[in-house]
């Protein structure tokens, strides 16, 4: 196909504290686990788990 986009799809990880909600995008490690508890909160001290794994598409 001579128009053809190539699709890439790269894959983020949802980091939320469980005490104020407050979310984290960035990209996926190898090893993250939906609900493992990640680290501290930056804002409030609490844990924060990984909420969400998902992929967005991007063209080139």
């Amino acid at each position: 196909m001579i128009f053809s986009k190539e699709k890439i799809t790269i894959a983020y990880t949802v980091e939320k504290c469980e005490k104020c909600g407050m979310q984290k995008k960035r990209k996926f490690s190898k090893g993250d686990v939906l609900f493992a508890e990640v680290s501290k909160c930056n804002s409030c001290d609490g844990s924060t788990v990984i909420d969400k794994i998902f992929g967005e598409e991007i063209e080139q």
